[in-house]
């Protein structure tokens, strides 16, 4: 075989190797995209969940409106912050709204009535399925964005991100996790 064969070889190999990278960096990338969907289910969901109790909870609580009218201006942040593409202030109102959620079973103890409601049972019940799926979809963005920054951060792919940074090069938001834990994740490196 000639030197020029072989540097043909080891061209169109690694020609293959950088096309295989980059395809499976950008599906990593869609595969954190397509979590990240799930979790606008799951919080659409549940939006449509907490609206369904607002009615019923409405003959019965009077003190809770103000709680109630919290959730609803939370739910309006994250809305206008995902239309605008920013996901720090997102994550930070849905966060407070799974939060303030989360106390919720405080009040229907001090309701006897709303605890016989069969209705207020059901959707209280529902508003816990999807918490339970909303944290489930949180920690499936987590990992995937995890995969992605240590596949991108490898020796190799690091460099082909470099050639294709603009296509590349994504920073996602971790949902609820605390600053050490993200600068923790960021600061990842892999060792050789």
């Amino acid at each position: 075989m000639s030197i020029i064969t072989m540097l043909i070889i080891v061209a169109v190999l690694i020609l293959i190797f950088i096309v295989a990278t980059y395809n499976r960096l950008i599906a990593e990338i869609e595969a954190v995209k397509n979590n990240q969907k799930q979790i606008d289910v799951q919080l659409d969901r549940r939006f449509k969940v907490f609206e369904s109790l607002i009615n019923v909870l409405k003959n019965y609580m009077d003190y809770e409106k103000s709680t109630l009218k919290d959730i609803v201006a939370l739910r309006a942040q994250a809305q206008q912050a995902h239309a605008q593409g920013d996901e720090k202030i997102r994550i930070e109102a849905e966060t407070k709204i799974s939060q303030t959620l989360s106390g919720l079973n405080v009040v229907f103890e001090q309701y006897p009535n709303l605890k016989a409601n069969e209705n207020a049972l059901q959707l209280q019940e529902e508003i816990v399925s999807t918490e339970n799926k909303l944290a489930y979809a949180k920690q499936a963005v987590n990992d995937s964005i995890e995969r992605y920054n240590a596949d991108k951060k490898s020796f190799f792919a690091a460099m082909i991100v470099n050639l294709f940074r603009s296509k590349l090069d994504i920073n996602f938001d971790y949902w609820q996790l605390t600053s050490e834990q993200v600068t923790a994740k960021e600061n990842y490196t892999v060792k050789l």
